[in-house]
């Protein structure tokens, strides 16, 4: 009987360790295949002929007529977002990545209940991973207030090989009117000034205008893929009137995702780099370049093009993605930019600003995760005033900032240069 037995379990074993092996495979690798096309630089920011490549070639189509409101730190992001929900008539679509527990989390719970015991269409898409500390007290709240909550790759035997895939994408969009993105998760963390390590620094943007409807659609791509529901009709894309005359700004909604066009948000940044005349402003949680970007930055600083980077110092919730960042410098401090850690707290923005006049805000950060394996959204605002604006931001964390000099860069102790290069093995899971 043991013989009998003995090819049968040799068998099974076999099998499920291939299937593991496979899954882990699956699970780790890059994404889609790497960019490695030569980008040629044809014309500046300014010129119609870009901009109409970024829509055409890469995403929806810019749109006039929008306006837009930096809100700095949880003391600011926060209220606007709640008031948002707490003013919704007919739907509230809500997606985000991190959602914990704390009275921030609390709040929200609340205001997506009452407005769905209200009648309000409330649906909240959550991360599976990204959700995994919210209190259990708050989704049955909410469901039972008639919120429809959907998890985003929820483990199933169907999609095992897609757990490495997640939802970074940061949405809120009310009444198909209004709508917000940025870095922000719904947690402790993101709540006060940015005042002390507890209290991280962030960026969330409030915006009216036709390209909220860019925003919803953006919701609505990841909502089919987890619900299997299509929503549609004037509740979700209302007609809007025109805004007032401040409200003249042009954006559109970018997105990407590995299960389509996860290439898209890479070769955005890599067209807004090449295109650049005068400076680059980067404000990134976390910044880990792949070869290509960092040529690119090169390139615009050998024809003139100011480069400073803003990316988090000690205070940092990955060291290892610090380190990782840290290893690939050497070349961008060579070639001139300022690269400088921030020092306060956490630094967690997400903001682009090239040639004071585009403005990339959103999810996505500067590493291969964002770029090759997260679903992201970043809205591109094409507006000289509001990019003045937020170059005003990014000087104020910059004066905060300590300086790495090329020389500083060199002299790091041996142990440090050491974890960074081991770290920098790992940057395709970064």
């Amino acid at each position: 009987m043991k013989s009998s037995r003995f090819p049968f379990k040799a068998v099974l074993v076999t099998f499920l360790l291939t299937l593991a092996a496979t899954l882990l495979v699956l699970n780790v690798s890059a994404g889609e295949k790497k960019l490695e096309e030569k980008l040629d630089r044809l014309y500046g920011l300014d010129d119609p002929q870009l901009q109409r490549s970024m829509g055409v070639m890469l995403g929806p189509s810019i749109v006039e007529g929008n306006r837009y409101q930096a809100l700095v730190n949880g003391d600011r992001i926060f209220p606007a977002m709640l008031e948002a929900i707490r003013s919704a008539k007919e739907t509230v679509t809500f997606e985000t990545y991190i959602y914990w527990s704390g009275e921030i989390g609390e709040q929200f719970a609340q205001a997506l209940s009452e407005r769905a015991k209200a009648g309000v269409k409330v649906h909240v898409l959550l991360d599976w991973l990204g959700s995994a500390k919210i209190d259990e007290e708050f989704l049955e709240r909410m469901r039972a207030s008639g919120v429809q909550i959907q998890k985003f790759h929820e483990p199933h035997w169907y999609n095992w090989g897609r757990l490495n895939n997640r939802t970074h994408r940061k949405l809120l969009v009310v009444d198909g009117r209004v709508g917000f993105t940025g870095g922000v998760g719904i947690a402790p963390e993101w709540t006060g000034d940015g005042q002390d390590k507890d209290h991280w620094r962030d960026t969330h943007f409030r915006v009216e205008g036709p390209v909220v409807a860019q925003m919803q659609a953006v919701f609505l791509d990841n909502w089919v893929k987890a619900s299997g529901e299509v929503m549609h009709g004037a509740a979700y894309f209302p007609p809007l009137p025109p805004l007032a005359p401040a409200g003249q700004g042009r954006a559109q909604m970018f997105s990407s995702s590995p299960s389509g066009g996860s290439e898209s948000m890479h070769l955005m940044y890599l067209m807004a780099i090449t295109a650049a005349d005068r400076s680059i402003d980067l404000s990134s949680a976390y910044f880990v370049p792949d070869d290509m970007t960092v040529r690119a930055l090169v390139a615009a600083m050998k024809r003139g093009v100011k480069v400073r980077i803003v990316t988090p110092g000690p205070i940092i919730d990955s060291q290892t993605v610090r380190s990782a960042s840290r290893a690939l410098w050497g070349p961008l401090l060579a070639a001139g930019a300022d690269i400088r850690e921030y020092q306060p707290t956490m630094y967690h923005c997400k903001v682009l600003v090239v040639d004071n006049l585009l403005v990339s805000v959103g999810s996505t950060n500067f590493d291969n995760r964002s770029f090759r394996l997260n679903d992201e959204a970043n809205l591109n605002i094409y507006d000289a005033a509001f990019a003045a604006e937020q170059t005003a931001v990014f000087e104020r964390d910059l004066a905060q900032s300590q300086q790495m000099t090329l020389r500083a860069w060199h002299d790091r102790p041996w142990h440090e240069k050491l974890m960074e290069r081991a770290a920098s093995l790992l940057s395709a899971q970064l």
